[in-house]
């Protein structure tokens, strides 16, 4: 017999072979990962240390840490680092903010509620770059409509376009991120919002619970875990946004939009310093890469509390 009797009479069953067929499934996107991610990610580090010109890529010179001890000491680069964080938290914020708010005014029953839900996914659907040709027209200070409606309220109009003053391009690029990606935000927020227990809002209202209560007690604790999960997506796509910010305004003016993944196009193909470039690219990922720590190092603590409950 191949299986073996113990010694309480059971019997144990017989001993299979390891069953290779998932990795075989997972072989082909592991090897993707490893030859179009993998190898350019080790190819950046090891530019990150050492001097290499964008005309003759293939001569380097190793500086070690110099590469980021300059990054570390250039007021220009602080500047850049700021901007990045300001951009990334307000967009995080105000995206979610929105597509909570509108998240729950679809989830509401009111005729046209699947029209809704569908036109509210276009700016999401938009590319970027009819996006940016569309805002920039908006944005211009002799012609934009956003001037017009300005001067139509009373307020003071200046023919100098948003994009081009120091203190406006930053608002109005934010405007103009928000206004495309809290689509995203509502219709994830939207779709953890179907896993609510409709018993448990019934109850929470018999109780004599406000509508805010509600939220509170029984919608947030439910959708907060998706939440959470776009939030750190939403964060990941904000440090590393590239083809909106450069087809608005590029950096500019006087480096007023230039965040991190801008100033790493911009020194490694205008500055033509690759090692920069690269430095200032390994700088995003560390960025990236603690936030996510942060984020499962969250999450298992708030598994761990949930389990004591």
């Amino acid at each position: 017999m191949h299986a073996a009797i113990s010694a309480v009479g059971t019997v144990s069953p017989p001993r299979t072979e390891r069953d290779w067929t998932p990795y075989w499934f997972a072989a082909p996107v592991a090897l993707y990962l490893l030859l179009f991610q993998g190898y350019p990610l080790v190819q950046e580090l090891y530019l990150s240390f050492t001097s290499t010109a964008l005309l003759s890529p293939g001569q380097h010179t190793f500086v070690g840490l110099q590469n980021y001890a300059d990054l570390m000491t250039q007021e220009e680069f602080r500047q850049v680092f700021l901007i990045t964080a300001l951009y990334t938290v307000i967009c995080v914020v105000a995206a979610i903010s929105l597509g909570l708010g509108a998240a729950l005014l679809l989830d509401a029953p009111f005729r046209g509620r699947g029209l809704a839900r569908a036109l509210v996914t276009i700016p999401w659907a938009a590319p970027p770059v009819a996006v940016a040709l569309t805002f920039i027209w908006i944005y211009n200070g002799q012609y934009g409509i956003f001037n017009h409606l300005l001067g139509a309220l009373g307020g003071s109009v200046s023919l100098e376009s948003w994009l081009d003053s120091p203190a406006l391009a930053l608002p109005a690029v934010l405007l103009t991120t928000i206004w495309q990606i809290f689509p995203f935000a509502s219709v994830v927020i939207l779709a953890a919002l179907q896993g609510v227990s409709s018993e448990l809002r019934e109850a929470a209202v018999i109780d004599g619970a406000d509508r805010l209560s509600v939220f509170r007690a029984v919608v947030w604790p439910t959708i907060q875990p998706s939440v959470a999960l776009l939030s750190l997506f939403l964060t990941i796509w904000s440090l590393r946004r590239f083809d909106l910010i450069w087809l608005m305004t590029q950096g500019g003016p006087i480096g007023s939009t230039n965040t991190m993944v801008i100033e790493l196009y911009r020194r490694a193909f205008v500055y033509r310093d690759l090692g920069q470039g690269a430095a200032v690219g390994m700088v995003g990922l560390s960025i990236a890469l603690l936030i996510t720590i942060v984020y499962f190092r969250y999450t298992q603590r708030a598994e761990r509390a949930k389990g004591q409950r």
